[in-house]
């Protein structure tokens, strides 16, 4: 048994031009999900599937599940008990490492960020993304 094909036909010799194919992107058509009932009714795609992923991302709760990676996710108990100014730069922080991990989105800016009680922030901020910009207004536990 060998470890190389045994008849290889194409042969890149040096000096050659070498074209580089850039990975296919992937589809972005998922369950849509009604958070007010907690049900999937239909599908999404495109830049809802996208707002939908954002909202997903941040009521996930980062490393306390192993059914998502590590990248995935929002790691709103490294800031529990901190003072307002620093909840609040930490919480930009955290939102766009949280959100760049998904390959759709470019870019996480203009944050507006409210602490709303002892464990919630409002937060508003934009998003670019491959699909265009959207606006996100949100709730975080922090």
């Amino acid at each position: 048994m060998a470890l190389t094909p045994g008849n290889i036909d194409t042969m890149v010799t040096i000096g050659e031009t070498v074209e580089v194919e850039t990975a296919a992107s992937q589809p972005s058509r998922t369950y849509a999900v009604n958070w007010q009932t907690g049900r999937v009714a239909g599908f999404v795609d495109g830049i809802d599937a996208l707002k939908q992923a954002i909202y997903k991302i941040l009521q996930t709760e980062r490393f306390a599940h192993i059914i998502y990676s590590w990248n995935y996710g929002f790691e709103a108990n490294r800031i529990i008990g901190q003072s307002a100014a620093y909840l609040k730069s930490e919480i930009q922080r955290l939102i766009t490492e949280a959100l760049l991990a998904d390959d759709r989105i470019t870019a996480v800016e203009n944050f507006k960020i409210n602490i709303t009680g002892k464990r919630r922030a409002a937060v508003e901020f934009t998003v670019a993304s491959v699909f265009g910009e959207t606006n996100i207004e949100t709730e975080v536990n922090i």
